[in-house]
C-alpha cells in the first residue's frame, strides 16, 4: 500500500450559490478554500450547474468534501413542515449538489466536513428536521445572528460569539476540553437528528452546534459554526486537519 502521510487530498468544495458562482463571486467562498490549504489539502471548487452525471464524474476523482454555509435556507417540504414566514428562499440547484455528494461520500465511505447551511442539507438529507426560524420559535436571548448574508451599506460586523458544550464524540476529542466559545451566523438550526446522526454540541440556549456520523466507520461531522473565519481557532484547525487525515485513511484503506 502507497504511503499516503504526505499526499495533498483534493476535498470537494461546492459554490453557495448560482449567482456566485456565475458572477465568480469569491469573497466567501475562498474563506472555506483558504481553510482547506493551511490544513494542508487541495480545495476544488464543485460546480453548481453540472449535470448529475459530470458530478458523479467529479465526485470519484476527490479525496473529501466540505458543505459550505449559504444564504438560503432548506425548502421545508424535505421535512414535511409548513414553511415559517421567517424561511429564505431554497435553492434548489445547491440542494440537489448537496445531496448528489452526500449520498456519493457516504456510499463510497468519503470524509464529508458540513459547515452552516451544510450542516442543516447534511440532516435533512438523512430524514431530519430544522428549526425555521431560533428567534421566534425558541425565543432565544443568544444572538445567532439572523442577518448574515443580507446587503449593508458598511462592512460586516464581526460574528457575534457564544459558547458550545461537547458531548463525547470526535469534536470533543479535537477540542480538548468540555465547552468551547463559537462565532454564530445563522437563524436555523437542527431539530431531530437525521437517520445515523448523533447531536455532540449544543450553545446554552439548546441550539444543536454539532452532529456526527455513527452509521458506520466514516468521518461526517457537521458544525453549524463558521470555523473557516476562525483561521487562528485551535478547534478550527484541528477540524481541517482531521478531515484531510480522515481522507488520506479512507484512501489508503481502498
Amino acid at each position: 500500500m502507497p504511503d499516503q502521510s504526505h499526499v495533498r487530498p483534493r476535498v470537494g468544495v461546492p459554490w453557495r450559490t448560482v449567482q456566485e458562482e456565475a458572477a465568480n463571486n469569491r469573497p466567501k467562498i475562498d474563506k472555506y478554500l483558504c481553510a482547506v490549504e493551511r490544513a494542508g489539502g487541495e480545495p476544488v471548487l464543485v460546480s453548481l450547474v453540472s449535470s448529475p452525471e459530470e458530478l458523479k464524474r467529479r465526485a470519484a476523482e476527490l479525496d473529501a468534501f466540505l458543505l459550505p454555509g449559504s444564504p438560503a435556507d432548506m425548502d421545508p417540504a424535505h421535512f414535511h413542515a409548513k414553511r415559517h414566514p421567517a424561511t429564505a428562499d431554497a435553492d434548489p440547484v445547491r440542494e440537489r449538489t448537496d445531496f448528489a455528494i452526500l449520498e456519493y461520500a457516504l456510499a463510497s465511505g468519503k470524509p464529508v466536513l458540513a459547515i452552516c447551511y451544510g450542516i442543516q442539507s447534511l440532516n435533512v438529507f438523512l430524514g431530519g428536521s430544522l428549526i425555521q426560524d431560533i428567534p421566534s420559535e425558541l425565543g432565544s436571548k443568544i444572538s445567532h445572528s439572523p442577518d448574515e448574508d443580507k446587503p449593508s451599506g458598511g462592512p460586516r460586523s464581526a460574528d457575534p460569539m457564544h459558547g458550545a458544550q461537547f458531548d463525547p464524540g470526535r469534536v470533543l476529542e479535537l477540542c480538548g476540553a468540555p465547552s468551547v466559545d463559537v462565532n454564530s451566523s445563522h437563524h436555523q438550526s437542527v431539530h431531530e437528528p437525521g437517520r445515523g446522526l448523533r447531536i455532540t454540541a449544543h450553545a446554552p440556549d439548546g441550539v444543536v452546534e454539532a452532529v456526527e456520523w455513527t452509521g458506520d466507520s466514516n468521518w461526517v461531522v457537521g458544525v453549524q459554526w463558521h470555523p473557516e473565519r476562525m483561521p487562528a481557532d485551535a478547534l478550527t484547525q484541528a477540524l481541517f486537519r482531521d478531515l484531510l487525515t480522515a481522507s488520506r485513511h479512507a484512501g489508503a484503506a481502498k
